[in-house]
């Protein structure tokens, strides 16, 4: 076998985020092929054989690459629409207009979600898809297909919707799937591109869209589906109270008892926003080990509500961070949410002690890698694990008066990305993407959302 290549990074403060969220003021770090060989105090170890990179990171901080636990990359090219809506009517705005995305579109979109979190920080990315209209082409391959070009670590939950305007939800007839349609769909996309190997870069989970749009016969078999075939579960849950009423008025109880009721708690469970919940609805979290996929300033966009974060950390409840589609948080941005995290929660009853800055730098990266079922793998920076990580340039006007790093990256404006690693492999260099044309994208997203817009006003 070959030797290993070598990457070696000195002169940085480093938080690991490992479970003593062990921290060095000034470290180093070294990564052997697709791995962490090691990292501590000082210097590297002397005479390292093979070390094809030496960084001399003076003025950063070294952290896990962040995780990101929910998105809808092909919002996109919808940005900037219905700014001032509650859920409930920004979606019936919107739907309208989703329901008429193609293939060619879909890949743009997910080029633009991908370079704009790429370039922030994320080594991996999750995509809920759940738009597939009839004759739309290979959606999700396309979404596949620029998160492998883009070089990220990604998970692809792959959505479904079968309750149309038809059976009183609010997708566009022609915008859903079949019951049966939909979970072959989803059994293909799992056995065609899910890798569960330790240092996977692409993984499927299966995605059934949201109590609004799907029937309880596609959430029990989706989940069934997905045991079955081992592989992780994901949906909205409790993100508004029109949604508790609905669940109440339809099923004759809440959102977390109608998930329980089908199967849909459990440690390969996660959801989305997860505003609206009760003391029971967390313990029932707990108790299950189901995760939550935080996502502040999408909640905050759409008047959603504050979830209850301290509670549920807490009580147990594995919790992430979240982007969302970007028709909700039009920056696309995850290191924000790190920042908006806190701030937000700071909004709720528990005030000042809500969150501080290194609960919200664990949620987006170890909290995510849990959420993900990946905390073996990646979320902290410790020996053995996958070499994803990211170099925040801390020197510059921006936060250098600021001495503690964790804090000037979190409470701090959004940091320049000096490096960004994924399996190894540096797909960041002083804040540009290595491994897209951001330019290109930028003309390409455009140019789609043009033409969505034109199809959609001639619908």
């Amino acid at each position: 076998m070959a030797a290993a290549q070598r990457i070696v990074i000195e002169n940085c403060s480093i938080a690991t985020v490992d479970a003593n969220d062990t921290e060095y003021a000034t470290g180093h770090l070294v990564i052997a092929d697709n791995r962490i060989e090691s990292l501590g105090a000082g210097k590297a170890p002397e005479g390292l054989e093979n070390v094809g990179t030496r960084i001399d990171a003076t003025g950063h901080l070294v952290t896990p690459g962040l995780v990101n636990t929910h998105h809808h990359f092909y919002q996109w090219i919808t940005r900037g629409l219905a700014t001032d809506h509650n859920l409930f009517n920004w979606l019936v705005a919107l739907y309208p207009t989703w329901a008429r995305i193609d293939e060619q579109m879909v890949r743009s979109a997910a080029q633009g979600s991908l370079a704009m979190m790429a370039r922030g920080g994320v080594t991996t990315a999750m995509d809920h898809h759940y738009v597939y209209p009839q004759g739309s082409g290979d959606l999700s391959g396309a979404i596949i297909g620029a998160a492998r070009d883009m070089g990220v670590r990604f998970t692809l939950a792959r959505g479904s919707m079968d309750r149309s305007e038809k059976d009183g939800g609010l997708p566009p007839d022609f915008a859903v799937e079949t019951l049966e349609g939909a979970l072959a769909a989803t059994e293909e996309t799992v056995k065609q591109h899910h890798d569960s190997s330790f240092d996977a870069m692409t993984q499927v989970a299966v995605a059934p869209c949201s109590p609004f749009s799907i029937s309880t016969e596609l959430l029990k078999q989706g989940g069934e589906l997905a045991r079955r075939l081992g592989v992780r579960m994901h949906t909205h849950g409790s993100e508004t109270v029109e949604e508790e009423k609905f669940c109440h008025e339809l099923f004759g109880m809440g959102p977390t008892d109608y998930f329980e009721s089908t199967g849909w708690l459990g440690e390969d469970v996660w959801m989305a926003h997860c505003v609206h919940m009760n003391d029971s609805d967390i313990a029932a979290f707990a108790r299950t080990k189901t995760g939550v996929a935080h996502c502040p300033s999408s909640n905050a966009r759409l008047a959603a509500g504050i979830a209850r974060v301290p509670d549920m950390l807490a009580a147990g409840v594995p919790v992430g961070l979240g982007v969302d589609g970007t028709a909700s948080n039009e920056s696309g941005e995850l290191h924000t949410e790190l920042r908006n995290a806190l701030l937000i929660n700071r909004l709720g009853a528990h005030r000042e002690a809500a969150l501080n800055a290194r609960q919200a730098l664990r949620l987006g990266t170890y909290g995510g890698a849990q959420v993900l079922g990946r905390a073996a793998e990646i979320g902290s920076l410790e020996p053995g694990k996958l070499a994803d990580l990211v170099l925040w340039k801390l020197d510059t006007l921006a936060h250098s008066s600021i001495a503690d790093p964790v804090t000037a990256l979190v409470f701090g404006a959004a940091a320049p990305v000096t490096a960004s690693f994924v399996n190894g492999q540096q797909i960041v260099e002083d804040g540009r993407l290595r491994t897209a044309d951001e330019d290109a994208i930028a003309r390409s997203t455009r140019d789609q959302a043009r033409r969505l817009a034109e199809i959609a006003a001639q619908g």
